[in-house]
């Protein structure tokens, strides 16, 4: 079913208005009509049920069927990445926000190879990420904030949050001991870049709190990493691979 994130919506009339590009590719790309149901959201975690009443050049009108739900994330998730090359970054934003991910902060650190992120980029990351939270039928588009450095990054973690940092030289905290504990209240995952943290930046990642963890014997690509270290996350402390 189709999904869309609108700003012209009123709850109490029960109606929605979709414009712009996704009034074209409600009509053009998918060929709906009216009486055809879809979901809609506000972009503030409410999504509702809904079906076209009429359709006009550059506007969709729609009639809400039915109360909304609300998206409840029961853990805040930032995914701090380190930027990667090509269209390497453009998969982690999509698949990111697909599993689950509540934020995203493009990190440089010492070793990334790729060029800091321009306004053009980071619109471009923006746009997967409104796409792939269409695609996923999202309440909420997460954000993609202005790259950062890690020790940015590091200066702004919140009081309380749980900071985890695979590292492929840890031995003795396996990540699965970690996520056997009980759930925090918002988490963040620092992923390294193709090159991985230098050990001072993983010594003053620890001497802010972070804690370092071991994926396993199999070493993954930065890409890699990111993805399945959020997708355990939201599967052991989220609400990924359950209902309701």
């Amino acid at each position: 079913m189709a999904h869309f994130f609108v700003q012209d919506l009123d709850e109490t009339a029960g109606t929605a208005v979709v414009t712009g590009p996704d009034a074209f590719h409600l009509t053009r790309v998918l060929r709906m009509s009216p009486g055809d149901p879809l979901t809609l959201s506000d972009g503030a975690g409410r999504i509702f049920p809904a079906a076209i009443t009429g359709l006009s050049p550059g506007a969709v009108r729609v009639r809400l069927t039915g109360p909304s739900r609300r998206e409840q994330l029961p853990l805040a998730v930032t995914l701090v990445q380190g930027i990667a090359k090509g269209e390497r970054m453009d998969l982690v934003v999509q698949k990111a926000v697909e599993i689950g991910v509540f934020r995203i902060i493009p990190m440089v650190s010492e070793r990334t190879v790729a060029r800091p992120a321009g306004e053009q980029k980071l619109a471009r990351w923006r746009r997967i990420a409104l796409e792939a939270a269409k695609q996923s039928r999202r309440g909420i588009v997460p954000e993609v904030v202005v790259p950062r450095t890690l020790g940015e990054v590091l200066d702004s973690l919140p009081p309380g949050a749980t900071a985890l940092l695979p590292w492929e030289q840890e031995n003795g905290c396996a990540l699965a001991g970690v996520l056997a504990g009980p759930p925090p209240e918002e988490a963040f995952l620092f992923i390294g870049p193709e090159g991985g943290f230098t050990a001072a930046e993983v010594s003053a990642a620890r001497s802010r709190g972070v804690r370092t963890v071991s994926l396993g014997r199999r070493i993954l690509r930065s890409e890699t990493a990111g993805l399945v270290t959020l997708a355990l996350v939201l599967f052991r402390w989220g609400d990924l691979g359950w209902t309701g």
